[in-house]
């Protein structure tokens, strides 16, 4: 599988994750992140790739560095 693939489905099953352990709804994040909700479910299906902008808008929308989140992807 290509780097790119794996990494995405990382991030999707990550931010999915973080979503739910904070009792959050795709709107919710959507709105906490300032990006549609659409585009997270997007992210959560590893049907997107966004762009570090929104991995930051991510990161803060969850209190987490950027840094954080892609150690957490690790996982």
């Amino acid at each position: 599988m290509k780097q790119e693939r794996i990494a995405a489905r990382r991030l999707a099953k990550k931010v999915r994750a973080l979503r739910r352990e904070r009792g959050w709804s795709q709107e919710v994040l959507a709105a906490e992140s300032n990006m549609h909700k659409n585009y997270i479910g997007g992210i959560e299906r590893a049907e997107r790739n966004p762009s570090l902008r929104q991995i930051a808008k991510l990161a803060d929308a969850f209190n987490i560095t950027i840094p954080e989140l892609f150690e957490l992807c690790k996982t």
